[in-house]
């Protein structure tokens, strides 16, 4: 079972859509202002556009968001978007590459966390921002170098000397920090460990910057810094360290004792976008998430989640609800009772996604069926039409508020209106597909 807020989405969904009835649906959610996206002048999002996005902090920019984002632009074919994205994010890294620098000078990762690259910034300026933060988050940077590369080898983006030099960075970097044994705090920017999700970020990145070193037509030296050359067999290594790490761990995110956390809805993007589990380890993953992260508001991130626990506007004033717990979550933590969690919004349009491609490739109409569900289940998200936030809003999560599940003050959310935009890209594909 799932919860549909808004009733005029009630009316829409249906259990078996029509690319005319889905497409009916996709206008009036244009109508809506659904998928507006508020860019700034320097061609990067915020993380949200809310009146609440100050207070939080979503004002920033994140380079993880702004990847999913600017990647959801790319597939539904607002390609100069997202290569305007990217190339902005080229540009901050290159403008504060020393921390990647002196790092791999040092050889090893930096005991204080704020010395790493920051991937929450002032994405009007891009400056650094004086906040302490948990920039230890080698996801963002493996989704970064991840996404150069695929716009490369797609021929939508043309690499530049500098641009050859800047990777070669993160590749030295990840071999610096040794990032198959690196606790970081990755997609949650929470308490540091060994997690399954980041390790198959960088590994995804270093694969494809593999491929893109072999094509890009400059010679091995351009993929150097100092006198340390990027070469194929060097990120050949590299992604073997990242994969046995990963044979280890998955299909939990972490076995570290005293960490372990089997389940978690981040290695959801293992499958999609990023392709770095095999069908069989996907089928794991998904199975998991849909058995025990589930809920009929959304999926949790991971059980114990204490992040907007019930009642959090009350017992956590504004400047406290969304600061860096990372170095000690047991304040927060003690908020949280048993299957309280939120539920996210961001998961069901990943898992209609996952569903709509597994259809694709084989045509067992059980996964369209599947990819239908999971749609139904995102639009069943959106706010209602009375909402304070505004109608047909895509928030990130909803949580428990006197006994009631409501939106959270990141309402609208950009990355879950990306992936919903992605659902819809897909599901009308594999509608394409089942009328041929």
């Amino acid at each position: 079972m799932s919860v549909v807020h808004n009733q005029s989405i009630r009316q829409l969904r249906s259990r078996h859509y029509s690319l005319k009835s889905l497409m009916g649906i996709y206008q009036t959610l244009l109508r809506h202002n659904t998928f507006e996206f508020p860019r700034l002048e320097t061609g990067l999002f915020s993380a949200s556009a809310s009146a609440g996005a100050d207070y939080t902090g979503y004002a920033s920019a994140w380079v993880r968001d702004n990847i999913h984002i600017a990647h959801a632009h790319y597939v539904v074919g607002k390609k100069a978007i997202a290569v305007n994205n990217i190339e902005t994010l080229l540009q901050y890294f290159t403008q504060h590459r020393g921390r990647l620098e002196t790092i791999i000078r040092a050889g090893h990762a930096p005991e204080a966390v704020m010395e790493r690259p920051h991937i929450r910034f002032n994405g009007q300026t891009l400056q650094e921002l004086d906040q302490t933060w948990a920039h230890a988050q080698n996801d963002a940077l493996g989704y970064f170098v991840w996404f150069v590369c695929q716009l490369t080898l797609s021929g939508d983006f043309r690499l530049s000397a500098d641009h050859c030099q800047l990777l070669a960075l993160f590749a030295l970097y990840f071999q610096a920090i040794r990032y198959w044994e690196d606790e970081d705090s990755g997609h949650w920017e929470e308490a540091r460990k060994i997690e399954a999700s980041s390790l198959g970020a960088v590994v995804a990145g270093l694969t494809l910057l593999k491929h893109a070193i072999a094509q890009s037509g400059f010679d091995s030296q351009a993929f150097s810094f100092e006198d340390q050359t990027v070469t194929v067999e060097l990120l050949e290594d590299l992604i073997s360290q990242g994969r046995a790490a990963l044979n280890r761990i998955l299909p939990a995110e972490c076995i570290q004792p005293g960490k372990g956390r089997p389940y978690d809805a981040a290695l959801l993007f293992l499958i999609y976008p990023l392709a770095v589990v095999d069908d069989t380890m996907a089928d794991q993953i998904l199975e998991n998430v849909i058995t025990h992260l589930q809920g009929d508001y959304g999926i949790k991130r991971y059980l114990g989640d204490s992040f907007w626990a019930a009642d959090y506007k009350t017992k956590l004033s504004p400047e406290s609800r969304t600061i860096d717990f990372s170095d000690d979550m047991s304040a927060r933590d003690a908020l949280l009772k048993d299957d309280e969690e939120a539920q996210w919004c961001i998961f069901d349009p990943i898992v209609s996604v996952i569903f709509g491609l597994k259809y694709q490739a084989t045509g067992d109409p059980t996964y369209l069926d599947q990819q239908g569900l999971y749609f139904n289940r995102a639009l069943g998200q959106l706010t209602a039409e009375d909402s304070s936030f505004g109608g047909f809003r895509c928030p990130e999560l909803y949580y428990l508020e006197s006994g009631q599940y409501v939106p959270n003050d990141v309402t609208p959310l950009l990355w879950t209106q990306a992936n919903l935009w992605l659902a819809f890209h897909h599901l009308a594909e594999s509608l394409g597909k089942s009328s041929e």
